[in-house]
């Protein structure tokens, strides 16, 4: 490794994002909300990152890249920075999340099969009368005659 590429920690803002793939506004929401703990500053405020503070902004845009919410990235950093913990707690977080993806993905299955058959019902062409209009305009959960 050059000099010129060596890391100097602790660093700004700037670079901790450039390193762990999340914007500068995201790391500090992060630290408004307590995921990334309060960092120190330089004498004219400027934010300090550690080498630790970018592995933690690294763990927090992998669980964010798989869907995991705010509550349960919490969860996971404190049990991911619990040396005790068990596993199985970790895995009981994992599973609740993919039940609700697997539910999530179902309904919007639906919601494309409801689409597809909009779409096929629907001329295209340069007449007024459009299933697709009718079924938008259409009371919640009441099917209109033209898409059935």
């Amino acid at each position: 490794m050059t000099q010129a590429a060596a890391v100097r920690w602790p660093e700004l803002i700037g670079e901790a994002a450039a390193r762990s793939h999340v914007s500068a506004r995201m790391i500090r929401h992060y630290e408004s909300l307590g995921l990334l703990p309060k960092v120190a500053r330089t004498e004219s405020g400027y934010r300090l990152y550690t080498e630790a503070d970018v592995h933690t902004l690294r763990f927090i845009r992998r669980a964010r890249d798989l869907g995991f919410s705010m509550q349960e990235i919490e969860a996971l950093l404190g049990l991911w920075q619990d040396r005790s913990r068990a596993s199985s707690q970790v895995k009981q977080i994992a599973e609740r999340h993919m039940v609700d993806l697997e539910q999530r993905i179902a309904a919007m299955q639906d919601m494309r099969r409801s689409l597809q058959l909009l779409v096929r019902c629907c001329h295209g062409d340069d007449r007024p009368e459009c299933p697709i209009l009718d079924e938008l305009a259409s009371q919640p959960g009441v099917q209109s005659a033209s898409a059935g």
